[in-house]
């Protein structure tokens, strides 16, 4: 019997830089065969394209180049209809693939994902190899979403009983609780005390013998991301969830993904200050896409976290392509008018 595909989770909140830790990993893969399935929250595959333009990936492929796009809602509630089917289909083909990366999207519960590997259709070909956690500091440090660490620390442990924590932050502690490995991303902008007083913050909050690994644009060997040799799905009970007693969960309801197609192009400066602002006015939490910048032959990549708005230059457009602008909205009661009027002022 052939030996069992090991399968790394890549999870995170939102924004957080996992896109950006799996580009890394496909491009210094030190000959590994990585297949990697993409779960998206929202209508258009950004990090599915984002991972394609990679570059080292066969584009002949049935697959896309081993990346295969969940774009239907979250793994954790898509399992059944979308995820078994795709691991079978790759399962088929376990001879000619040396790992599997699953990049969850900022919503998904990873413990739910984990225990599909004890279906008996995937059991025998692909184990968990590990939990890989993303975690923004610069995010952790500042978003309103934590808010400030310390008093929050202090009114945790004033207190067991309060029941303060919102759904995202169910979510942030569920994926520290199911991970065999941190990854404290943009450390590089953040102060020295800054990020150690994350760290240390986060080290009481890990389950122990985790480590955390600062790293700056997913810069991690591979050596580090690969070959735990968890079996993860063998040993649920001891990565506790808010959700362990609940067959299934819900996300919040009100969180939704707003998606845009603009047939015009951007002056880049000008539509990052008018999503500032629209951050400032609507509650926000994640914005990508990519943009058509007039005079550029470039299509522009924009990730946004909160008013903090990246953008880099990834590939020339195509002559096979549409030049379009097209940006994802994730955020809490996004209405698609309203913010298509905003940005007409552009």
């Amino acid at each position: 019997m052939p030996a069992k595909v090991p399968v790394t989770v890549v999870t995170g909140f939102l924004g957080a830089g996992k896109t950006t830790l799996v580009r890394h990993l496909l491009q210094n893969n030190q000959g590994r065969r990585i297949a990697v399935l993409v779960n998206e929250f929202g209508e258009v595959g950004i990090d599915g394209e984002l991972l394609r333009s990679c570059r080292v990936c066969d584009e002949d492929d049935d697959f896309n180049g081993n990346i295969v796009e969940l774009a239907n809602g979250c793994l954790c509630c898509t399992v059944q209809e979308e995820f078994l089917p795709t691991m079978q289909e790759l399962l088929k083909r376990q001879d000619s693939i040396d790992n599997i990366v699953i990049e969850t999207s900022g919503l998904a519960l990873p413990k739910p994902l984990v225990r599909a590997f004890r279906w008996p259709e995937i059991r025998t070909g692909a184990t968990v190899d590990g939990v890989v956690t993303v975690v923004d500091c610069q995010a952790l440090a500042h978003d309103k979403l934590v808010g400030d660490l310390d008093a929050l620390e202090a009114q945790r442990q004033a207190d067991d009983s309060l029941e303060h924590e919102t759904p995202i932050e169910e979510l942030f502690e569920d994926q520290l609780n199911c991970a065999d490995l941190v990854l404290l991303t943009k450390v590089d902008l953040v102060d020295e005390e800054t990020r150690s007083n994350v760290q240390r913050w986060l080290e009481s909050q890990v389950q122990p013998g985790v480590k955390i690994v600062p790293c700056e644009n997913g810069s991690v060997v591979s050596e580090v991301l690969l070959g735990f040799n968890a079996a993860v799905e063998d040993h649920l009970e001891t990565r506790p969830s808010h959700h362990d007693d609940e067959e299934d969960h819900d996300h919040d309801d009100h969180i939704n993904a707003v998606h845009l197609t603009i047939d015009r192009s951007f002056n880049a400066k000008a539509l990052t200050q008018r999503l500032q602002q629209l951050v400032e006015k609507e509650e926000i939490y994640r914005i990508k896409g990519f943009v058509d910048v007039p005079d550029k032959s470039m299509r522009l990549v924009l990730q946004g976290v909160g008013k903090r708005i990246d953008t880099f230059f990834d590939r020339p457009w195509r002559a096979d392509e549409t030049r379009q602008t097209q940006l994802v909205f994730i955020g809490n009661g996004l209405e698609i008018d309203r913010i298509s009027t905003f940005l007409e002022a552009v």
